[in-house]
């Protein structure tokens, strides 16, 4: 798989169509989750089994969130939540991060936009993803 070069924040917001204010109202409308609960404790991130690959800790996320920060929207954060939620678990103010991070990658696919786009990939490399990784694309393809 051929590595392109990651969109910035601004060129994603261009892509969407939206501004951070309409990305933070649709977040919370999808996800049923007011991003200004969070206080910033990092309890999210002390916790997430996949904090190490994301470049946006979980808590960080938010506060990109909170701040309307365009760069959240080009971090791989999303994409790499795997909605254990163990954030959710850990969170003293009970935010559901994991809807927080599904109702991100809805407003891409919403959009007909993907992050890894599975006609890239060749047969080795699909056959070496996660089951829940090919479903996921593949459910995105059935409209």
């Amino acid at each position: 798989m051929t590595k392109k070069k990651q969109a910035t924040g601004e060129e994603q917001l261009a892509l969407l169509e939206l501004s951070m204010d309409e990305i933070v109202d649709k977040i919370e409308e999808l996800s049923g989750e007011n991003v200004f609960d969070c206080y910033q404790c990092g309890m999210c991130s002390a916790g997430c089994p996949m904090a190490d690959e994301m470049d946006l800790l979980p808590n960080q996320v938010l506060h990109a969130l909170q701040v309307k920060d365009p760069e959240v929207m080009s971090a791989n954060s999303m994409w790499i939540c795997a909605s254990c939620y163990t954030c959710q678990v850990r969170c003293p103010k009970g935010v559901d991060l994991a809807k927080v991070m599904e109702a991100m990658r809805q407003i891409y696919l919403r959009k007909q936009l993907d992050n890894v786009p599975l006609d890239d990939l060749s047969h080795r490399e699909i056959r070496h993803l996660p089951q829940i990784a090919v479903v996921a694309s593949f459910r995105k393809k059935t409209g």
